[in-house]
C-alpha cells in the first residue's frame, strides 16, 4: 500500500470502527473489541507511515478542491504522524481503561460513549494530517462538536452546564479569530496551503500588504482564535468540562482535543508563518509574555484547587502553555521542545486521569483532602501518579526531562534568559499542585488506620493495566527519546 493510501486508511478506520460500534450495541464485548482492533490497526498504519517521513517523503493527497489555494487536503509530514501516533496508542489504552471504568462505574450510553470517542479519534486524525488551514479547521470543528456528547454524557444540570461553556468559549473564538486569521491569510498570501519556510516571506521581504505589526496581530489572531490551546483568558471550558466521566477527561487533556489546539500552533507556526519570518520580524514578542502568564498563574489556580479533576485541568491549562511558548520562542530546538512535550503530557496527564477515575470508583473520593492515608489501599495507582507527576514536573529519567531541557535551551537561544525563568518556576509551581496527592496518601495518618489497612480497593485490571502502561511510557520516553526528536527534527527544521 503506498504512503498516499495509508494516510487515507489511517483517517477512515475510526470512522468505519464507529459505524461497527453502532452496529453491534446490544453484544458489549464485541462492542469493545471491536474499539480495541480499530485503534491498534490506526496504529499499526500510522507505524508504518514513520519511514518514509523520517526519509524526507511527504504523502499526501486532495480530496477536493473548492478554489485555487482553498482545498481539502492531506499530508503526513513529521509532526503530524508524531501527533497520529500518539493519538491512536492512547485511543487503544483509553479504551481498556474504559471498560474497567464504565462498567465499575455503571455508566449509562457506552455505546455511544465508544462511538463518538472513535469519532472524535478521525477528527484529530484528520487534523493531524492536514495539507492546509481549510483542512486543519474542518477537522478542528469537528472534533469539537463529536465531543460535547462526550462532555455532556451525564446527562445532568451540570453536565450540561459544562458543556454548554466547552461549547461556547471553543466555537466562539474558532468562529471569530480563526476564521478571520484564515481569511486574512488567504487575502495577503492567496494560499491557505501549508508550505516550508511559511507563506509570508517574498524572498528578504514580507508579502504585499503584510507589515511587522501585521504578521504580529495575525500571529496572535491564530493562537487565541485556537481555543482548544487554552490560553488565557479563553480557558475557562477547560475546567468546566471536568463533569464528564474521566476516561472523556483524559481525551480532552490527552489524546485529542487540547493536544489538538497545540499541535495545531506549532504547525501554523511554521509551515504558515515560518521561523524566519517571526524572528527577523519580531512577531511573537507579545504572545510569549501571554504564553508565559497563562503557564503561571494557570499553575497558581492549580495549587489552591482541593477538587482533584480541577486541579487536573488548571495543570493542563499550565503546561499547554509550555508548548504554545515553545512556539514563540520560533527556533528549532523549541519547536524540538513543544513536540516532545506534546508527546511527555500525554503520556503523563492521561495517567493522572486515569488515576483520579480509579480513586473516585474504588474511594468515592474526589478531593486533595479526602486523600489521607488511601495509598496503602491503592499502591500502583499512586505509584503510577508519583511516576507521572515527575514527568510533568520535568524530573531526569521520565520524558518531561527532555522537552523542558530543549525547552530551556530553546529560551536561551532566542535571546529570552526571562523566559528560561518561567520555565522553570512553572516546574517548580508544578511540584506544589501534583506532590501533594501523592504525600498525603501515602504520608498521612488515614482517619481510621486499621479499616485503611484491612483491604485492597485497587482498580478493574483492564483499568489498572492501562494506568500502568502509560505510567512505563512517561520513563520508556526518557530512555528512547532519541527517534522521537530526530523525526521532529525534520519537522523543525521545515
Amino acid at each position: 500500500m503506498s504512503a498516499s493510501l495509508l494516510t487515507a486508511a489511517a483517517i477512515l478506520v475510526p470512522i468505519l470502527g464507529a459505524l461497527c460500534l453502532l452496529l453491534l450495541r446490544r453484544n458489549p464485548n464485541v462492542r469493545e473489541g471491536v474499539s480495541l482492533v480499530s485503534a491498534a490497526i490506526l496504529f499499526a498504519l500510522v507505524l508504518s507511515l514513520v519511514p518514509a517521513v523520517a526519509g524526507g517523503e511527504r504523502p499526501g493527497f486532495v480530496a477536493l478542491e473548492f478554489l485555487p489555494g482553498i482545498s481539502i487536503a492531506f499530508l503526513a509530514e513529521p509532526l503530524g504522524v508524531t501527533f497520529a501516533l500518539i493519538v491512536s496508542f492512547l485511543w487503544f489504552v483509553t479504551v481498556m481503561y474504559s471498560i474497567g471504568y464504565m462498567r465499575a462505574h455503571n455508566e449509562h450510553h457506552q455505546t455511544r460513549f465508544y462511538a463518538f470517542f472513535a469519532v472524535a479519534i478521525a477528527a484529530t486524525i484528520g487534523a493531524a494530517f492536514a495539507g492546509n488551514l481549510m483542512t486543519l479547521y474542518i477537522f478542528y470543528e469537528a472534533l469539537t462538536l463529536a465531543t460535547y456528547p462526550l462532555v455532556t454524557h451525564g446527562g445532568g444540570a451540570k453536565d450540561r452546564e459544562g458543556g454548554r461553556t466547552y461549547l461556547t468559549i471553543l466555537l466562539a473564538t474558532s468562529l471569530t479569530f480563526l476564521l478571520l486569521a484564515m481569511a486574512w491569510t488567504y487575502t495577503l498570501a492567496g494560499t491557505l496551503a501549508f508550505a516550508e519556510g511559511g507563506i509570508f516571506r517574498d524572498g528578504e521581504r514580507l508579502v504585499p500588504g503584510m507589515t511587522p505589526r501585521l504578521l504580529a496581530l495575525l500571529f496572535a489572531l491564530f493562537l487565541f482564535g485556537t481555543g482548544k490551546a487554552a490560553l488565557m483568558p479563553f480557558h475557562r471550558w477547560l475546567p468546566a468540562a471536568m463533569v464528564a466521566p474521566t476516561p472523556v477527561s483524559a481525551l480532552l487533556h490527552a489524546v485529542a482535543v487540547v493536544k489538538l489546539g497545540v499541535f495545531a500552533i506549532l504547525k501554523v507556526t511554521v509551515y504558515t508563518f515560518g521561523l524566519d519570518a517571526l524572528t527577523v520580524f519580531e512577531a511573537t514578542t507579545a504572545m510569549q509574555y501571554v504564553a508565559a502568564a497563562t503557564l503561571l498563574l494557570a499553575a497558581v489556580y492549580a495549587i489552591r484547587e482541593d477538587d482533584l479533576k480541577r486541579r487536573l485541568a488548571y495543570s493542563t491549562i499550565s503546561q499547554l502553555a509550555y508548548i504554545v511558548l515553545a512556539a514563540t520562542l520560533a527556533n528549532q530546538l523549541s519547536l524540538v521542545a513543544g513536540g516532545l512535550h506534546i508527546a511527555a503530557h500525554a503520556f503523563a496527564k492521561i495517567t493522572l486521569f486515569f488515576c483520579a477515575g480509579m480513586i473516585l470508583v474504588s474511594l468515592h473520593k474526589t478531593t486533595v483532602t479526602e486523600l489521607r492515608g488511601v495509598g496503602r489501599q491503592m499502591p500502583i495507582t499512586f505509584a503510577a501518579w508519583v511516576v507521572a507527576s515527575l514527568c510533568v514536573i520535568g524530573l531526569p529519567l521520565t520524558g518531561g526531562f527532555w522537552s523542558k531541557w530543549y525547552l530551556a535551551h530553546g529560551a536561551l537561544a532566542a535571546g529570552e534568559p526571562l523566559m528560561m525563568v518561567v520555565v522553570l518556576l512553572g516546574s517548580l509551581l508544578a511540584m506544589g499542585y501534583l506532590l501533594p496527592p501523592a504525600i498525603k496518601a501515602f504520608y498521612s495518618p488515614a482517619p481510621d488506620s486499621a479499616a485503611a489497612a484491612a483491604f485492597a480497593a485497587e482498580a478493574p485490571w483492564p483499568s489498572l493495566l492501562a494506568l500502568t502502561v502509560t505510567a512505563a511510557m512517561t520513563v520508556l520516553m526518557f530512555f528512547a527519546v532519541q527517534p522521537v526528536f530526530r523525526l521532529l527534527t525534520g519537522f523543525a527544521g521545515s
